[in-house]
């Protein structure tokens, strides 16, 4: 808080003695209070991070493993929270809500502010802008997979079925709805969404030959591709999944729909900037650790270890892009609109 009393004045009267006190009282950021002096503290305890997922889940390992590769550089344990619901937005408003001293974080999913928009009420939806990010973690690619008993392993073999297929996808307002929808759309090829909780169930569903195809993520997908069980399509990033080099994308296959599902962390709007560079270091430390490196690889992660300015700002444009498209083409996530 910035006064017109220098700190001469302040101490050469009673009363500029008073406003000083005052001022200290009310939470003035004069010398020795405030932001500042609280950050120099951190982390007073455990950091705790929640997650808006059931455990066992992408997210819930991802963030996981995060807290264990972080607490160390940290010096200070990170205990792991999952509190499940409306793809991740009551844990985050919840953590949005709490003390900005950097004791409580959360694990975002992109979706939740570029694509659940578009599924439901403006009263439910959660702002990007309200959070402090903290950094980029990773990127999870969506895997567009058929029955392997059933011929299908191309978008030619789609488009020339002529029948109308009934697609699964992991809930509503999710990269995955929003991938396939749009996909359909533009390649005029006639489906019915069936929503499931999850891409555990909606693989199940593929398997027992319940739905004719389903979009999940890779990570999920990948151990019944290797078996034989399942066919990759296409994937729906901007360019070709590392772990998938074979598979092209709907973009390679002529079709606008680079829908990727992106995870950051982030803390409570007004962190001190001290507190949050303490955080940026310890997870870039971890990042940097070989047993996280090794954790990407096994669970297919993409590292996008990238700014937290500079995901905000990708994160944005993406639910305008997002927002064009469903208008262009015309789909419904749910939303009504």
């Amino acid at each position: 808080m910035k006064s017109a009393f220098t700190r001469r004045s302040i101490l050469a009267t009673g009363s500029g003695l008073a406003l000083a006190l005052a001022l200290t009282a009310c939470g003035g950021n004069v010398a020795g209070t405030g932001p500042a002096a609280d950050a120099s503290k951190f982390p007073a305890g455990p950091v705790t991070l929640t997650i808006g997922a059931d455990p066992g889940g992408s997210t819930d390992l991802i963030g996981r493993a995060l807290a264990e590769n972080a607490s160390g550089p940290l010096g200070a344990p990170i205990p792991v929270v999952n509190k499940p619901g409306a793809n991740g937005a009551l844990a985050t408003k919840e953590v949005g809500g709490a003390k900005a001293d950097g004791q409580t974080l959360v694990i975002l999913n992109a979706s939740l502010f570029a694509i659940t928009p578009l599924a439901v009420s403006a009263g439910e939806t959660v702002k990007i802008e309200d959070y402090e990010v903290i950094t980029g973690i990773s990127q999870d690619d969506y895997v567009l997979v058929s029955n392997a008993g059933s011929g299908m392993k191309t978008m030619d073999d789609l488009t020339k079925a002529g029948k109308k297929f009934n697609f699964a996808t992991t809930g509503v307002g999710t990269g995955s709805q929003l991938a396939q929808a749009l996909l359909f759309k533009q390649a005029k090829i006639d489906g019915t969404d069936v929503p499931f909780d999850g891409g555990s169930p909606a693989m199940t569903a593929l398997l027992g030959n319940q739905v004719d195809l389903a979009t999940i993520q890779l990570a999920e997908a990948m151990p019944q591709i290797k078996a034989g069980k399942l066919s990759p399509i296409v994937v729906f990033s901007k360019e070709r999944n590392q772990y998938l080099p074979d598979t092209p994308t709907a973009v390679e296959a002529g079709y606008d729909v680079p829908v990727s599902q992106f995870r950051a962390v982030a803390a409570p709007k007004g962190t001190p900037e001290a507190v949050l560079t303490k955080l940026r270091e310890s997870f870039k430390k971890a990042f940097e650790s070989d047993a996280y490196k090794a954790f990407n690889k096994q669970n297919l992660f993409t590292a996008a270890e990238i700014d937290g300015g500079q995901v905000a700002k990708d994160w944005s444009a993406n639910a305008a892009k997002y927002k064009e498209l469903t208008q262009k083409y015309d789909v419904d996530l749910g939303g009504g609109k």
